[in-house]
């Protein structure tokens, strides 16, 4: 069908329909737009999320749980998916909604060209009509006046009362009108042939073809609009097996969670090699009791030198009960002979490959330097190679450095590794004497005591044998930061400290929340000082009790 045969005189309705396709043109063009702003605000959540839940980590914050490591896959591929988004709105971007406008553009265009050659063809058409219907009506009274000039000499003629020169004049005058509307005849069938000839041309040839022109531009935009469509599934289509890989990844995330690695994690990380201690014996307190032979018991045997001594019992028991209670804080010891046996083992072990691995670069970057050293001497004009002599020999110094660090590491380490045996038999032994500390509460120290003054310290006023028990050990506590007196403190307390305003204390112990801080001075007096009367700065690494102002 053709909308230039039957739709000849529908200009005005094939008008408003061109006009309604390239605004749905655009309709679905916006529509496109949304969505792909949709799929890149997805993609930015997406990724802010994933952002959120994989801070940034040091490298000993790294995890190493089988659930921690799937998780932090699953947000790798999460990731993944949202680069895909951010995809297919490029994609929609581009080849859809990119192209949808620029072909709305030429639609409005050829549209325009095609509507204004109609409406000159229409114009022009009109135009004939109207000579045409001039020349008619001046036909038409040019007809009247001979009609009424003929009468007029007809009666003139017939009336004898009438002149000759009357009867000359009308019948001048009949002549003239007839010969007038003779050429208006003749000028009328002229137009009115020519009318004919381009109203033919203009319904049969102009307007058919303009219209055709209009059809196959509105044929093109539904092709178009059908390209578009596909093209928009298309897009999605192309990301699906992108997509199906990053959900693969996270069933296989899912798969790789093991409770019994993660359980297993869970001892290396915290085992401290310790055996578990002995049963408790028996403390008869009964014999130094007098008994009769009437009593039908069995004496106890005197022992006047069994008994054990208190103090020594307690004393054992400051080194060995914190397995069942609150561990002691110790100092961060470079041979880390603080930490458990286990635990000091690992870490023992890592810092040896850390210090082998430097190693290895320290001996790779000398070997270089030989290398370039020996073309340079070979070809003087390359470089001078005493130039590199200072940096060989700055290497070779590092290297016997990290040597002596990792021979020094793997003494210790051999030391643990040795001594397991020893601690344990130890550790066993160690039963005999530690059945003799009495139930008290937890020391500041971790260690228990039977001292109940001790039980409830707050400021301001400390109680007298409040602080003993903290300076029973013999290793003195490592300093963890320095503070600056902000007020003078008399110390007349028993283990408090005396200090003068703007004096430099080492801090050995934060405060607990009792608002006193332990300190010591240069000179190794330590004790308790209020919090509030200090500004207090604080060591992010101390090593041991390395002093520092």
């Amino acid at each position: 069908m053709s909308w230039g045969t039957d739709l000849w005189d529908q200009f005005e309705n094939l008008d408003k329909h061109t006009q309604w396709g390239i605004d749905f043109l655009e309709r679905y063009a916006k529509f496109v737009k949304e969505r792909l702003e949709i799929e890149q605000t997805y993609a930015k959540q997406l990724r802010n999320l994933v952002k959120k839940y994989c801070p940034k980590r040091s490298k000993d914050d790294e995890p190493r749980f089988t659930s921690c490591l799937s998780f932090y896959a699953i947000l790798n591929e999460l990731n993944d998916y949202a680069g895909q988004r951010e995809v297919v709105a490029e994609e929609m971007g581009h080849k859809v909604y990119g192209e949808l406008m620029r072909y709305s553009q030429d639609l409005k265009a050829e549209r325009k060209h095609h509507l204004q050659e109609g409406r000159k063809a229409q114009q022009y058409l009109d135009q004939c009509w109207k000579q045409m219907d001039n020349s008619k009506k001046k036909f038409e009274r040019e007809c009247r006046e001979a009609e009424k000039s003929q009468i007029m000499f007809e009666r003139l003629d017939n009336d004898i009362n009438a002149t000759k020169s009357e009867v000359e004049k009308a019948k001048s005058q009949l002549y003239l009108r007839t010969h007038m509307a003779d050429e208006s005849k003749n000028e009328y069938a002229a137009q009115l042939q020519t009318f004919n000839a381009e109203q033919w041309k203009h319904f049969n040839a102009a307007i058919p073809q303009i219209f055709k022109n209009l059809q196959d531009m509105d044929e093109r935009r539904t092709v178009k609009l059908g390209e578009t469509y596909r093209s928009f599934a298309e897009v999605e289509r192309k990301v699906i097996p992108i997509i199906s890989k990053c959900l693969e990844g996270m069933v296989t995330a899912a798969k790789n969670v093991d409770e019994r690695k993660d359980s297993s994690i869970v001892v290396e990380s915290f085992k401290s090699g310790f055996e578990p201690p002995g049963d408790f014996p028996f403390e008869d307190f009964s014999q130094n009791i007098q008994r009769t032979g009437s009593d039908g018991t069995i004496g106890t045997p005197k022992n006047d030198g069994s008994r054990p001594d208190p103090k020594h019992a307690i004393g054992k028991a400051k080194n060995k009960l914190w397995l069942f209670g609150k561990k002691p804080k110790a100092p961060n010891l470079e041979d880390l002979s603080h930490l458990p046996p286990e635990q000091r083992r690992k870490k023992l072990q890592q810092r040896i490959d850390e210090l082998s691995r430097e190693l290895q670069k320290e001996m790779d970057q000398r070997d270089a330097l030989n290398k370039m050293k020996d073309v340079y001497e070979k070809n003087p004009q390359m470089g001078d190679p005493g130039s590199l002599q200072p940096k060989i020999s700055e290497t070779i110094c590092n290297m016997e450095k990290l040597r002596s660090e990792i021979h020094k590491n793997e003494t210790w380490l051999a030391e643990v590794e040795g001594g397991k045996q020893s601690t344990r038999s130890d550790r066993r032994s160690s039963t005999d004497v530690n059945h003799h500390a009495p139930h008290g509460r937890e020391s500041p120290e971790g260690s228990y005591t039977d001292d109940h003054s001790q039980e409830h310290r707050s400021p301001p006023q400390p109680d007298p044998h409040e602080f003993d028990d903290e300076f029973d050990d013999d290793d003195p506590l490592p300093v963890i930061g320095h503070c600056k007196a902000l007020y003078s403190f008399d110390g007349s307390n028993e283990g408090t400290l005396v200090m003068k305003e703007d004096e430099v204390l080492y801090v050995i112990e934060e405060d607990k929340g009792d608002g006193w801080t332990r300190v010591r001075k240069q000179s190794g007096e330590e004790g308790y000082v209020p919090t509030s009367y200090v500004e207090i700065t604080m060591e992010k690494h101390s090593k041991g009790a390395v002093t520092y102002i």
